[in-house]
């Protein structure tokens, strides 16, 4: 895309400057987009869940429990920091992933009282099967930035979402 090329955001900003000159519409020029990107990564991310037979929720605790690492295993509370969700939700989330055979529990030999919830092997492979596919999507969503400016891009995003991410 070159600098001239113009897209809808541009149209929008042109729209309301006529409108209302009066007012500094300079944040559409990053957030509008955002937004709109934002649209077309979560259209990008149900697809990739679609075609592997996931709801977004499930992709999320599958995803937690591998990236635990060997032997893809979390309690139910560190599901729940990883997930941001109810301790009821991710009890309910548990009981259907296991119904469907992606996950299983077992007794934590570190807490009688506790549970583990691991990946089965169906789990494991239907998670790596749609990040893959998740991720060939998203590559596809910025294919029309070069290396360096998607690690600029990235750094730049990071400095505007870490004071969010700040506990």
């Amino acid at each position: 895309m070159t600098d001239d090329a113009q897209d809808e955001v541009d149209r929008l900003v042109a729209a309301w400057r006529s409108e209302r000159p009066d007012l500094d519409v300079e944040p559409l020029q990053v957030l509008s987009r955002v937004s709109r990107l934002a649209k077309h990564l979560d259209r990008a991310r149900r697809a990739a869940f679609t075609e592997h037979d996931l709801e977004p929720w499930e992709f999320d605790v599958l995803t937690a429990l591998r990236r635990a690492g060997k032997p893809y295993e979390l309690s139910p509370g560190a599901l729940l920091r990883a997930t941001l969700v109810t301790s009821g939700t991710m009890t309910n989330r548990i009981d259907r992933l296991t119904q469907a055979g992606l996950v299983r529990r077992r007794p934590d030999p570190e807490d009688r009282r506790g549970v583990l919830v691991s990946l089965t092997d169906t789990g494991l492979a239907r998670v790596d099967a749609a990040f893959t596919d998740l991720l060939r999507r998203e590559r596809e969503l910025l294919s029309g930035l070069g290396p360096s400016d998607r690690r600029h891009l990235a750094a730049l995003l990071r400095t505007l979402l870490a004071p969010f991410d700040t506990p």
